[in-house]
């Protein structure tokens, strides 16, 4: 009997996304801390995952293998730092309308907001670090900024964009502004620690759109 056909969605991995083979999602995944996937039946359940939240997925299956939700305590959230800014992005669909924006982690006060008709939440979060970066080093501050995208903190580290978002009419704008955050990034030093939200212990990150 041949074997069924699987699908495999990465939420993060080296280049996020759905793939149609094992040997694919596993060269996404390979060496990349914390690597978030899982397989699917179809296409359509791995896309519909995708735009959704591993979290979600995770949990699903026998209750030998449900993963608990974490429970987000008082005395966990004590760890936060809240003198800080947060930045977060959304996307209906991948690729579809995306915005990002950034807030004052204690107040959620919005700081900075972009919205754009063709994008990717990859895309959304490596610029809004940049777009925090940038601000920040205008204003002479070394405020700490939270994310809760490894990928798009890898992005900025290796200070390269690894999307494959086609580049049209539509896209134009937003591959300008990719390009230009990547040559702010060359050219620039900063002391901002760009530190990873951890979502599991202290709740949705402030800059969260809500709409999952």
């Amino acid at each position: 009997m041949a074997k069924k056909k699987k699908y495999y969605t990465v939420w993060e991995g080296m280049t996020p996304g759905v793939y149609d083979s094992w040997a694919a999602c596993q060269a996404q995944i390979k060496g990349f801390p914390n690597a978030r996937y899982k397989s699917f039946k179809s296409r359509e359940e791995a896309e519909a995952a995708f735009r959704g939240n591993f979290a979600d997925h995770i949990s699903s299956g026998s209750p030998s293998t449900r993963k608990a939700k974490p429970i987000v305590t008082e005395e966990a959230r004590k760890e936060i730092i809240w003198d800080s800014l947060s930045v977060d992005a959304a996307c209906s669909g991948n690729p579809g309308v995306m915005e990002y924006q950034g807030v004052d982690t204690k107040t959620e006060a919005q700081i900075f907001h972009k919205k754009f008709s063709l994008g990717t939440n990859n895309i959304g979060e490596f610029l809004a670090i940049v777009h925090a970066l940038a601000l920040l080093q205008q204003q002479g501050k070394d405020t700490p900024i939270y994310t809760d995208s490894r990928t798009a903190m890898g992005w900025v580290k290796r200070k390269k964009a690894n999307t494959k978002l086609v580049k049209n009419a539509k896209t134009k704008l937003l591959h300008e502004l990719i390009a230009r955050a990547e040559i702010w990034l060359r050219n620039n030093t900063y002391s901002n620690p760009v530190m990873k939200w951890d979502t599991e212990r202290w709740g949705e990150i402030p800059a969260d759109f809500g709409r999952k």
